[in-house]
């Protein structure tokens, strides 16, 4: 058994924040991680942040996630990091937390805290062929260009216009793949203007209302079928082949919620934040009195965000474990809420806002000594 007074799952922006903020303070972290490298999304984010100086606008995000380890490596031996490895399971009864770090070193975590920053999964949509080879999600494919250095194909056909579809459409004619179109089943394009703006001037169409029908090829993907959509959502028009050898999923994502459920946090379904999350306080703490939520777990947002409510959330463990005087931990505290607010203001935040605003709740009764 190993103890810790903080525990954090997964190592992206929100995990990371968060133990190099409440290792700041004196407690002692371990980070879990099942990726083979921390640093979650940002390692495979080649372009520049938005948001403010506080959150590196205009830097990287894979030279943000060495920025965030170097803070952490200057903690010493007061940080334990495990990549590669998987938390299980959260046992209710005594607060344990399972992990397997590769295939075979199986350990058990007894924390005092636990940060929640498991992220989210890609959402896919079902249509005939879609289990062939050459069918991707976008973060797939950010990982094999991003990571290793590996191009998914030749042409590719994006699925979906957020932020996520534009910004890898745009990493994949960097590479040299040539991108058919982008096909949006909303009337506008979901993504920033600016992302936009960069793969329509390199000949990208981006076609609204329109979506896959079915994948072609026997084997491997050899083509698709796209087709505009009513707004009843059926398919209407003539359909438009599409010669592709990879189809990039870019529909979505849903917050990472499993453990928060096995620790009988208090969840709610909110659209705006796709999908189920936990209820929360200022501090981040959940319904859990020894469990917090930050990030993409908390709810779908930018990495920007994420590395905020990050930082809420290490600073809340350490104020509750008795490292931080209150007086500083409140004003540190207003000083975060005024960075997140300041991301989420604006047109492009009122879907977030609104979420929110349904899951932020009065003190859970945390931060009691």
């Amino acid at each position: 058994m190993k103890n810790t007074e903080v525990l954090v799952i997964g190592g992206g922006p929100a995990g990371l924040s968060a133990a190099a903020e409440a290792a700041s303070y004196g407690a002692h972290v371990m980070i879990v991680d099942s990726d083979l490298r921390l640093g979650g999304q940002l390692i495979k984010q080649t372009h520049k942040f938005f948001g403010s100086a506080f959150e590196r606008a205009g830097t990287r995000g894979f030279v943000i996630s060495d920025i965030l380890l170097d803070e952490l490596k200057g903690y010493g031996n007061r940080v334990e990091t495990y990549s590669n490895c998987t938390a299980l399971g959260y046992y209710k009864d005594d607060g344990v937390v399972n992990c397997m770090e590769g295939e075979e070193n199986y350990f058990k975590v007894l924390p005092k805290k636990i940060l929640v920053a498991t992220g989210a999964q890609e959402r896919l949509i079902p249509f005939p062929n879609n289990d062939l080879p050459g069918v991707y999600g976008a973060g797939a494919v950010q990982t094999l260009m991003n990571v290793y250095g590996v191009v998914p194909g030749k042409r590719v056909l994006m699925v979906g216009a957020g932020n996520i579809g534009l910004i890898v459409s745009y990493q994949l004619l960097q590479a040299g793949v040539e991108v058919a179109a982008i096909v949006e089943a909303m009337p506008r394009i979901g993504g920033y203007w600016v992302h936009a703006a960069k793969v329509r001037r390199l000949g990208v169409p981006i076609l609204l209302e329109h979506s896959i029908k079915e994948a072609l090829g026997k084997d491997v993907v050899e083509g698709a079928i796209i087709q505009q959509i009513s707004p009843g959502c059926g398919f209407i028009g003539e359909e438009i082949h599409v010669d592709c050898d990879v189809i990039c999923m870019a529909v979505g994502l849903n917050p990472t919620c499993e453990l928060l459920w096995q620790a009988g946090c208090e969840m709610k379904y909110v659209p705006q934040l796709c999908g189920h999350v936990a209820l929360r306080d200022r501090s981040m703490r959940t319904s859990n009195p020894n469990v917090w939520v930050a990030g993409d777990a908390a709810g779908i947002e930018e990495a920007s965000s994420a590395m905020v409510e990050g930082r809420i959330a290490g600073l809340s463990m350490a104020y509750d474990l008795g490292y931080a005087k209150e007086e500083e931990y409140l004003e540190k505290l207003d000083v975060y809420w005024e960075r997140l607010n300041a991301l989420r203001n604006g047109e492009t935040g009122v879907k977030i806002r609104e979420g929110i605003a349904q899951v932020l709740t009065d003190d859970f009764g945390g931060n009691e000594r």
